[in-house]
């Protein structure tokens, strides 16, 4: 957290990113329907995570990396990466929905579940990108490799997100919202527990 303060081109980067491109969208668009602005604004999410949680450790430099191996264990790193981004991504996210509502409207019936599944996806990408970046940097700085492995990952979580968060543009509320969000949750717990026994060994290489 302190280098990202010091540095901040991270944060007002892909803040920059995010506001022109919903504008762009603004400009050619308007103010789609739900359908549509559900869409849009859960790969501007995806966009959001792969440019900025993705790059954590591909971005990072040999000789950081071996300072931070000489100070800190590897499940205390994995796990204040994760964190981290989890918080970043949090933020981007509430940013991103409020850039949505300013200019492309606001179709969402019940915020406060929005809000909370808003969260949860934010979460859940920036878990598994972290986690899969992570990877990528031990393999001789692939990014490819990422891309390649996230793919099937991914897209299944996008497409939960949303299907649960179509929920949120109805006037009556559908079941099987909780079902989803469980299996969510379960599988961001699935991602740190394998990000904890695994990456021992890749800190090691």
């Amino acid at each position: 957290m302190l280098l990202e303060i010091r540095q901040q081109y991270t944060f007002f980067g892909i803040l920059l990113y995010v506001a022109s491109t919903i504008f762009v969208l603004y400009m050619s668009m308007g103010q789609p329907e739900p359908a549509v602005w559900n869409g849009l604004f859960w790969m501007i999410q995806l966009f959001i995570c792969v440019n900025a949680v993705a790059k954590s450790f591909l971005a990072e430099s040999k000789g950081r990396i071996l300072y931070f191996y000489s100070i800190a264990g590897s499940v205390d790193f994995i796990l204040a990466k994760l964190l981290f981004n989890v918080l970043f991504m949090s933020i981007m996210s509430i940013i991103s929905w409020i850039l949505f509502i300013v200019l492309l409207g606001n179709p969402v019936n019940y915020a406060g579940r929005f809000l909370g599944i808003n969260l949860l996806g934010g979460i859940s990408l920036s878990l598994v990108f972290t986690f899969l970046s992570a990877i990528a940097a031990r393999a001789q700085q692939n990014a490819v490799l990422m891309v390649i492995m996230g793919f099937p990952v991914i897209i299944p979580q996008l497409m939960l997100l949303m299907r649960i968060s179509n929920v949120v543009f109805s006037d009556v509320l559908q079941g099987g919202l909780w079902e989803i969000v469980l299996l969510l949750t379960g599988l961001d717990m699935l991602v740190i527990i394998l990000a904890v026994i695994l990456f021992p060994f890749l800190w090691k290489d």
